[in-house]
């Protein structure tokens, strides 16, 4: 069942806690658990954890962070208990350099190691050398670009894939993971312009899990907000829906860039995120995410 019971003892109305939770900002959240600690000497979460259950509690406890620390959650919880290597991908590569430094020193105080540590006990290959390389390497956050320089990257991705028999995944590595957004959109312009659809040549020179990463950060270096409309329109395709996917995405965006989601999920999909959301979930769970996502 994916609510509490109600119990004269230990009661927990759901619909009151879902109904403050998400209508409250980071602050107001951390101020919440502060107050709730010097309260009742135990941590809000520990009692959100024993009182809800099911999408409800997974979607709850994980507003409860902060964004750095619950995308810092969100990858310890990836790479070292459960791990889905999707949502680890696809968490480093499409946060900017500023967001990852964040994340990796949280990470680090959070769970007492070093997040390159566990990516490398998860990870394998290309996929590891492309997650190690984007979340270590310092990348430019400005909209400046050098055409020239674009035209190069361009040209040397074509002759690292489409060009030769096999794969140069170092190259495509080396320039997925150094060019700033506006450099790799710039980068994939100039593709278009001469060879065509960079996103194809990814698709066609590599596979599995390093793809997925590559066709992240390109993705996101176009268009973060059409590239997450894309993957909730995923999770909620089909029979049943990958609700560890939608409640990822609605909440580590919903205090980022929710509206801009919103619209190109209704642009590209003739269907607003709410009404989408609406048919796939129920009960608190449903009213939860509504909240978030807003009308």
């Amino acid at each position: 069942m994916d609510e509490c019971t109600q119990d004269y003892r230990f009661g927990c109305d759901t619909a009151t806690v879902v109904n403050i939770l998400s209508h409250r900002d980071a602050t107001q959240r951390a101020f919440l658990q502060q107050e709730y600690k010097n309260m009742y000497h135990e941590e809000l979460t520990s009692r959100l954890s024993s009182e809800l259950s099911g999408n409800t509690k997974t979607a709850v406890l994980l507003w409860m962070h902060d964004p750095a620390g619950r995308d810092a959650t969100i990858l310890r919880q990836s790479l070292t208990n459960v791990v889905d290597l999707q949502a680890a991908t696809e968490v480093i590569c499409s946060r900017t350099p500023t967001q990852l430094q964040t994340i990796k020193q949280l990470y680090y105080s959070k769970f007492g190691g070093h997040i390159e540590r566990d990516i490398e006990m998860a990870t394998t290959g290309d996929h590891q050398k492309l997650l190690l390389a984007y979340i270590s390497t310092v990348r430019y956050e400005g909209l400046e670009v050098d055409r020239t320089m674009a035209e190069r990257d361009a040209k040397s991705l074509f002759k690292a894939g489409e060009k030769k028999i096999g794969t140069d995944e170092k190259t495509f590595i080396h320039i997925f993971s150094g060019a700033s957004r506006a450099h790799l959109a710039a980068v994939s312009a100039a593709y278009r312009n001469v060879y065509g659809s960079l996103k194809k040549a990814v698709k066609s020179e590599t596979s599995g899990k390093f793809e997925f990463g590559l066709l992240t950060i390109l993705k996101c270096a176009e268009n973060p907000a059409k590239y997450f409309a894309k993957e909730l329109y995923k999770s909620m395709k089909g029979l049943g829906t990958t609700d560890s996917t939608l409640i990822r995405i609605v909440v580590t965006r919903t205090e980022i860039d929710m509206q801009y989601i919103k619209a190109e999920y209704h642009k590209k999909f003739r269907k607003t995120l709410a009404d989408a959301i609406h048919s796939e979930t129920s009960s608190h769970y449903r009213t939860f995410l509504l909240s978030l996502v807003g009308s």
